[in-house]
């Protein structure tokens, strides 16, 4: 019995995880460009002015990762340097210069008719993504989904736990000052 209980509070919890952002994938397709430049340029930057905070729940999960026997290279992985923060929040600034490729017309053609017919990249509303331990594409994941228009929910490796939720909440910070919805980008916490 407590397992089905248990089942039906993550399903609950995951519905409405999903109705949160798809509510905010609405409010992205209101924002132009700039906007979600703007996000992933701060995201960037606090990533950077907020490291130390990063790297005290990183020393969290690696401090766990070692009492449940992790390997050597599973714990170099889940580790978090400054350099490797810094890497993050250069890759933020490149996704950030990049076009932004919702509206581009792939191609088209004239109907007989006169009807303008036309093949345009669009955001397809909300991403889910599950992913091992890395910590680094919790916040890669979440920039290229800002950058093509999409909320997104992520569920990293549990070993990561501590770092993901650490740098979603300097990217929810980051987004709704931006005035967009901190819910774009959401982390599953109810770990298994």
């Amino acid at each position: 019995m407590v397992k089905n209980e248990r089942k039906k509070m993550v399903n609950g919890h995951i519905e409405e995880m999903g109705k949160k952002a798809k509510e905010a994938s609405k409010k992205l397709l209101t924002l132009d460009t700039r906007i979600k430049n703007k996000a992933l340029v701060m995201i960037a930057e606090e990533l950077v002015n907020k490291k130390e905070e990063i790297k005290e729940a990183n020393r969290l999960d690696i401090e766990n990762g070692k009492k449940e026997g992790l390997s050597f290279a599973l714990l170099d992985r889940l580790e978090l340097t400054d350099k490797r923060i810094e890497a993050m929040s250069q890759g933020l600034m490149e996704i950030a210069a990049f076009t932004d490729p919702i509206g581009e017309i792939l191609s088209g053609w004239k109907h007989k008719n006169g009807m303008t017919i036309e093949k345009k990249r669009v955001p397809l509303g909300v991403l889910g993504i599950i992913y091992e331990s890395r910590p680094n594409v919790t916040v890669d994941a979440a920039a290229l989904a800002i950058k093509t228009g999409n909320a997104i929910i992520l569920r990293g490796g549990k070993e990561a736990y501590q770092t993901s939720e650490a740098m979603v909440q300097i990217m929810q910070g980051s987004l709704e000052r931006c005035g967009a919805p901190k819910e774009l980008v959401q982390l599953v916490s109810i770990l298994e």
